[in-house]
């Protein structure tokens, strides 16, 4: 297949697992250029590695390139907002890691800039492309599991290690940069929240300065209720990382996911009170970085190229990152306010 889509990446960190487009034949999609702070001598042998020739410490120079279509955003997440923006004016297509942008109001911007310009962002939801993730959600969209009563989402992520290879992490807001992950599941399924109580606390086992552990609970206008738990200032328990659990009045089941680790789908389905279990091991998929996300972002960029090539609009998009950012942004006005706060998912027409 012809390489006639280019790709411009800014930050080679998770950035660096789509670098293996450029060898997968069935994908129009090719990185042609990187940005990154790193000096040119660090990234050479990386670059040589996947036929990359253009390196820049300057991303305005990367995304003014003829040949780049889209430009894909691995920064850190306080330079979201600044390296999306210019995408869009520069009439770029944009994917982009989660969270979308650190506070809403940009993510909305964002969100209107991406619309009123008709472009399209798809903000890189590792958990909705992992493939134990997608089958359980496929049992509900098939009718498997019935109608939705309850989904409860985690992710425990002792960040120690974490803080020690990447120190810009100290100063994350974790409802937002890890909270987008289980807030984003739960909408996935659920569809909009309408209301969110939460609580928090401080685990003091890291330098890390404020909150990072929340309990969250949720209401949806189907009726159905969630649950998401997010512990970043905890000793890791022996727990999946990530987990996903749906009950439904036809069935349940769960889908587990830790980095490098792989993952399990196990689901109970009651058909005329005849039990059946399905339970399946997804072995782990090594990646280029140190996430162990590469195999899951080519998923998602072979998802972002048919959208593209056959004008799709993304799933989640850049008005999913903003409902997602909203609820986490609530989450602290809830514990600070000692309240249920009531969320407002309609700003686009506003």
């Amino acid at each position: 297949m012809k390489k006639d889509i280019g790709i411009g990446i800014i930050g080679i960190g998770m950035g660096i697992s789509s670098f293996k487009l450029n060898e997968v034949k069935e994908s129009r999609f090719e990185v042609r250029g990187v940005c990154s702070a790193r000096p040119k001598e660090k990234a050479r042998r990386i670059l040589d590695r996947w036929g990359i020739d253009y390196y820049t410490n300057d991303y305005n120079e990367l995304i003014a390139r003829e040949d780049v279509d889209i430009i894909g955003v691995y920064s850190p997440d306080k330079m979201h907002y600044e390296h999306c923006r210019a995408a869009l004016y520069a009439g770029k297509h944009v994917v982009i890691t989660k969270p979308i942008t650190e506070k809403s109001e940009d993510a909305i911007d964002i969100a209107r800039l991406a619309a009123k310009k008709k472009l399209k962002i798809l903000v890189g939801q590792t958990l909705r492309f992992e493939p134990q993730t997608v089958a359980l959600k496929q049992m509900f969209d098939d009718g498997s599991l019935g109608k939705y009563i309850f989904v409860e989402s985690h992710y425990i992520h002792d960040m120690r290690e974490m803080y020690r290879l990447t120190p810009w992490r100290l100063e994350k807001n974790w409802i937002v940069g890890a909270g987008c992950h289980p807030i984003d599941a739960v909408r996935w399924y659920l569809g909009d929240i309408n209301e969110i109580h939460a609580f928090g606390n401080q685990g003091k086992v890291s330098d890390y300065a404020g909150m990072d552990n929340f309990i969250i609970n949720m209401k949806f206008d189907s009726g159905a209720i969630a649950r998401v738990l997010l512990l970043i200032g905890v000793v890791e328990s022996p727990e999946p990382m990530m987990k996903i659990s749906v009950f439904g009045n036809r069935g349940s089941g769960f889908a587990t996911h830790t980095d490098n680790k792989g993952g399990i789908l196990k689901a109970v389905l009651d058909k005329a009170k005849k039990e059946s279990m399905v339970d399946i091991d997804f072995p782990a998929e090594r990646g280029l970085d140190i996430y162990g996300h590469t195999e899951t972002v080519i998923r998602y960029m072979k998802y972002f190229e048919d959208c593209i090539v056959n004008d799709i609009e993304p799933s989640p998009n850049a008005v999913d990152g903003a409902k997602t950012l909203i609820a986490s942004e609530s989450v602290l006005r809830s514990i600070n306010e000692g309240k249920a706060i009531e969320i407002d998912n309609d700003f686009m027409d506003k």
